[in-house]
């Protein structure tokens, strides 16, 4: 469930906040640490809510992220509540962690860290610090936890999860993380610019859509 209102930005000593103008504990059914997926007009950040008692929460914006704004101004806000804590992020949609026009292949030492390996291309970093920031190990990175390492990363992504279930008739997105099934679990490699960037089999130049089980854009 998304939540859209219009809000001003406050001065806070470590940003800016946004008061979010309901009860949350009424409204979004949850209560103590609430994680959320924020776009605060055209900048989308993950953070945890702050509390202010009696289901009154409010939105930290980051120093980095309100230099693009004005305290006191009204801008629409929409979050969503994550399934897992979010942790602090240097980085948002308007300063990710790079801009992804490239990328490197980078190979799984065993087989379960597809998922890790994915978010690593398209970070642009080592597969073990990847593996550090999601918290996750072998056969443990779900679709989930790949969206909520992208959130980090500030590397914006398209919301929804397109299901091709093997069609051939898919034209894939420029870029775009793939579930390909494969047996009990979903194996996960990076689509772009036309070529497959798998963490087994490196690069596949003529990638078939057929196995393609379902996808989500990643936007570059």
């Amino acid at each position: 469930m998304k939540y859209s209102f219009i809000s001003g930005i406050e001065k806070a000593e470590a940003g800016g906040i946004i008061k979010i103008p309901f009860n949350v504990w009424e409204i979004c059914k949850k209560e103590g640490d609430v994680p959320v997926k924020v776009k605060l007009q055209d900048s989308v950040f993950v953070c945890n809510l702050i509390p202010e008692g009696n289901g009154v929460y409010s939105i930290p914006v980051s120093a980095e992220t309100l230099k693009s704004f004005e305290i006191g101004k009204e801008y629409p806000v929409t979050f969503r509540v994550t399934k897992s804590s979010a942790q602090e992020s240097p980085y948002s949609t308007s300063n990710p962690i790079r801009k992804i026009d490239s990328i490197e292949v980078i190979k799984q030492p065993h087989d379960g860290l597809c998922g890790q390996s994915c978010v690593a291309m398209l970070a642009g970093i080592s597969l073990d610090d990847t593996i550090n920031i999601m918290h996750c190990g072998e056969w443990q990175a779900t679709m989930d936890k790949i969206i909520n390492a992208l959130n980090y990363f500030g590397i914006d992504h398209s919301e929804e999860i397109i299901y091709t279930n093997g069609r051939a008739d898919v034209t894939l997105p420029k870029c775009c993380v793939i579930m390909e099934k494969m047996g009990r679990y979903s194996h996960y490699l990076v689509y772009f610019n036309g070529v497959g960037y798998d963490s087994n089999l490196g690069l596949i130049d003529d990638y078939d859509v057929a196995k393609v089980k379902g996808y989500m854009e990643v936007y570059v």
